[in-house]
């Protein structure tokens, strides 16, 4: 297999660099990670909710998928396989992970900040963290990441009934810890 410069490279689609990477072109799994890189960092910082545990994460899953390559089976696209790659490695790390202090007991310094946006983002990720694991899962991927639902399936691997049930859970539980009625109007 001749060896491709960079711009050919960015040409390819992903199904095509997978496999030139498994083909031995050492330069075609380094274009899949300049493609996806990002979007797996955002993925496993709303999984984690810890930059830092994030970072790990995502570098665990792109050693995995670049070990791994050869059992990508092409069913899905290789977006869908890093997903659920990237979920994977965040909750192992998250499994792993041992508290070192009870944040309970501490106040923040400034609890908000008085940006409207800052605030809502902020109190939508404390209430994402009030979920169960499966919900916030599936609501990050679907609302978040935009991925369909069956893609979301793929990369949580399970049913797309599953999927569909969690993020509506999820979402109303998410209103409810929002304090939004059904009509999207604040309670609170």
């Amino acid at each position: 297999m001749p060896v491709a410069g960079p711009a050919e490279l960015a040409e390819l689609d992903d199904h095509e660099l997978l496999r030139r990477h498994q083909g031995g072109d050492a330069d075609a799994f380094g274009e899949i990670f300049r493609r996806h890189r990002d979007r797996m960092w955002a993925v496993a910082l709303r999984t984690t909710r810890d930059p830092e545990v994030a970072a790990d994460a995502v570098q665990d899953a792109f050693l995995n998928a670049f070990r791994r390559a050869g059992s990508f089976r092409g069913d899905s696209q290789v977006t869908t396989w890093l997903h659920r790659i990237t979920v994977n490695a965040c909750l192992d790390r998250i499994r792993r992970q041992r508290p070192t202090a009870d944040l309970a007991d501490h106040d923040p310094v400034e609890p908000r900040d008085a940006h409207h946006s800052v605030e809502v983002r902020l109190d939508v990720q404390e209430a994402l963290a009030h979920l169960p694991e499966g919900q916030r899962l599936a609501l990050v991927l679907v609302d978040m990441h935009g991925l369909s639902v069956a893609e979301a399936a793929a990369v949580l691997e399970v049913a797309e009934g599953t999927v569909k049930s969690r993020c509506s859970r999820g979402r109303e539980a998410m209103a409810e810890l929002l304090g939004l009625r059904r009509d999207g109007k604040a309670t609170r």
